[in-house]
């Protein structure tokens, strides 16, 4: 029953979601996958200069802790590289999309990762 809960209860929430609710979710869920081209700039806010650039298929931290972010980018197949930047209340940061996307508004995204679902076991 709780599995059929954990189904249901996203199914209900989109259903009271906008066309760009919808849109923005399945964008987040693409750059999640690495499909979506980012520019992402940290910069000081007092002297304006920026500090560091990272480009390329990138995801952002979904569950950082206050005062950081993560940035890990898809490199090749298989190949991940993962950025842990500091913000303060003078360092932020914006991330750029570098190419339009073609996601629907009408239907919504959800990925299954049965390495998370599934434990690895080792056998010995």
């Amino acid at each position: 029953m709780l599995k059929y809960a954990a189904v249901l209860l996203p199914l209900v929430a989109l259903a009271a979601c906008s066309d760009a609710d919808v849109a923005s979710a399945n964008l987040s869920k693409a750059a999640d996958q690495f499909e979506i081209n980012r520019r992402v700039v940290f910069y000081n806010g007092i002297t304006g200069d920026y500090i560091l650039s990272v480009e390329g298929l990138c995801s952002l931290g979904n569950a950082d802790s206050k005062g950081q972010l993560t940035v890990t980018c898809k490199t090749g197949p298989g190949a991940y590289k993962k950025h842990f930047l500091g913000l303060s209340d003078n360092v932020t940061y914006f991330a750029e999309q570098l190419e339009a996307a073609s996601v629907s508004a009408y239907h919504y995204r959800v990925v299954f990762k049965p390495s998370v679902i599934v434990p690895d076991i080792d056998i010995r």
